[in-house]
């Protein structure tokens, strides 16, 4: 497999002694994951003084240049009386997601959690004055689902004295390393001692975070909640595991603990007029490319500003969840498989137990797979689970039975044949 540093950025990558780290082994058996980007920006829902503003959702203030004054009187206007915590955790579980991680502080400044450092927070700022992050920290508990938070260390839109806002603050005058020391850390210490135990907390944009400042927001981690982990974009190599881009998916198997945070459509905060959604088809074929190259997937929904879950995203996470339903046992828990670099397939493993996930079927449906000493294969979606003919033939395995005979009838969008050797 590739070293991570030569697939994912350095600022992103993982700390070599974490690669052995008992700590990550749920992160590495959990697989997916539900991100959930929400706040302010889902009332514009892209647009701002009837002008549709280019780029992702969340990013409005920014992209619009709104001033402070203006966009911060959005939160007399955000009510979500329809959120429902768990009704989101009920999604995320009959998705097949193993854990949840909501923007508890985006670039905007804006708090979905209540802090005694500002009260520029969904509590105190707005008229619904509940604290989400507490609801679905308590829901998740609840329903035994692993639970996290987005912060974002670097860029604050709001705060004088955090990066990112040139149009109201002179970055030339701001205290960014007062900023980090009373502002940053005092939330970080919020999050970490007012809402039970988190799985991770996922740090955004480092930007030109200084490495004493990402070493110091580590150590604050890892001292006050020793078992949560630390995104890769902690910056300066010093991640628990490594982040991929946004939606992207190395060309092959990488030797790290990495995920690829990704969205349904084009956007991660909600806007209205972004209809170009993934197919299910799509999303279960990506989940499985980038487990079969050792990642995670966290896949991310962006609620309306009333607090509801788009239908369409619903609806591809209920698909994903019937697909996992049946074929979690090749996904869940398992390593790169040993066929890797080709088209038609992507192999996931458990022990000697090979995974093949299939995803365009040779006309005559007999599978030729580069691999050898198979003793049994059967489909996975099989209950009978009657095995296929398995025919030795050099250096590769020839598969038949009833995918050959049918293989219109093989389900779609990636149908797994287990090979035991």
């Amino acid at each position: 497999m590739t070293s991570v540093n030569d697939i994912i950025p350095q600022a992103r990558s993982q700390r070599p002694e974490a690669r052995t780290d008992p700590r990550l082994d749920w992160f590495r058996e959990a697989k997916f994951g539900m991100f959930i980007h929400w706040g302010l920006y889902a009332l514009p829902a892209g647009e701002w003084q009837g002008r549709k503003i280019p780029g992702i959702g969340e990013w409005i203030m920014h992209r619009a240049q709104i001033p402070v004054a203006e966009y911060e009187q959005l939160a007399a206007q955000f009510n979500p009386v329809r959120f429902d915590a768990a009704e989101w955790v009920r999604l995320a579980k009959e998705a097949g997601q193993k854990y949840m991680v909501i923007t508890a502080k985006h670039h905007d400044g804006f708090c979905l959690f209540k802090s005694a450092v500002t009260d520029y927070s969904i509590v105190d700022a707005t008229p619904f004055g509940r604290d989400v992050v507490q609801e679905l920290a308590e829901e998740c508990g609840r329903q035994g689902l692993k639970f996290g938070v987005y912060y974002s260390q670097t860029q604050d839109w709001h705060h004088p004295d955090g990066d990112g806002n040139f149009w109201d603050y002179d970055e030339g005058q701001q205290d960014f390393d007062g900023y980090i020391e009373h502002y940053v850390k005092a939330q970080v210490r919020e999050l970490l001692t007012n809402y039970g135990p988190l799985c991770l907390i996922w740090f955004d944009t480092p930007k030109g975070l200084s490495e004493a400042h990402s070493r110091e927001l580590l150590d604050l981690v890892h001292t006050l909640q020793p078992d949560c982990l630390v995104s890769g974009r902690l910056g300066n190599a010093l991640g628990d595991y490594a982040e991929a881009g946004d939606n992207k998916i190395p060309d092959v198997a990488v030797d790290a603990d990495w995920e690829t945070p990704a969205t349904i459509n084009d956007t991660w905060g909600f806007k209205g007029y972004d209809h170009r959604w993934k197919s299910t088809d799509d999303l279960v074929y990506k989940l499985v490319d980038i487990v079969s190259k050792g990642g995670n997937y966290l896949l991310n929904v962006g609620p309306t500003a009333e607090g509801v879950i788009p239908k369409p995203s619903v609806g591809r996470l209920l698909g994903m969840g019937g697909w996992l339903d049946v074929n979690g046992e090749s996904v869940y828990g398992t390593q790169p498989g040993p066929i890797q670099g080709l088209g038609w397939c992507r192999s996931t493993m458990r022990g000697a137990t090979v995974y093949l996930h299939v995803l365009r079927w040779p006309e005559d449906g007999a599978l030729r797979v580069p691999l050898t000493g198979v003793r049994r294969a059967y489909l996975l979606g099989d209950p009978s689970r009657d095995p296929l003919d398995v025919i030795a033939s050099g250096d590769e395995t020839v598969l038949l039975g009833p995918i050959a005979s049918e293989p219109s009838a093989v389900a779609a969008p990636d149908t797994v044949v287990v090979l035991e050797r």
